[in-house]
């Protein structure tokens, strides 16, 4: 590990209300957005001893943590107003809700936050600040 992802930590918080396939979905969704979003976290294609090609993972452990809906939105907006360094990315029930993304974007537009279900989030930044938010959040 670099220094740098000694820095830095990676969290995904889910609902645990959620059904698994929900619950599988949501993570999903959240790291495909995560490794696109931090490029260094995918490390570069590999070969194994046979030549045979073997695409890049990510290079830091990716815990997928569970807690209740309200924790899941109270670490979200924690994590948006008092945390600038973090990176915050959040699947909401708009999202889930919808089939394309216009669809998605029109409907998370006109809702307010208090009508708004984190169904989950990541988080990566500073570890100190990720750990502030979720160290004690059991593993889904």
């Amino acid at each position: 590990m670099t220094s740098n992802a000694l820095a830095t930590k990676v969290a995904i918080v889910v609902d645990g209300s959620l059904p698994s396939g929900l619950a599988a979905n949501t993570a999903a969704v959240l790291t495909l957005t995560l490794g696109r979003r931090v490029e260094s976290l995918i490390g570069p294609d590999l070969k194994d001893a046979d030549g045979s090609p073997h695409a890049g993972i990510t290079t830091v452990p990716i815990p997928i943590l569970t807690a209740d809906a309200a924790t899941v939105k109270q670490i979200r907006n924690r994590a948006v107003r008092e945390h600038g360094d973090l990176l915050v990315i959040d699947f909401t029930d708009c999202a889930q809700r919808t089939r394309t993304y216009d669809d998605y974007a029109r409907l998370l537009e006109a809702a307010a936050d208090t009508d708004i279900a984190y169904l989950g989030v990541a988080l990566h930044g500073p570890r100190k600040q990720v750990q502030k938010l979720t160290g004690s959040l059991p593993l889904l």
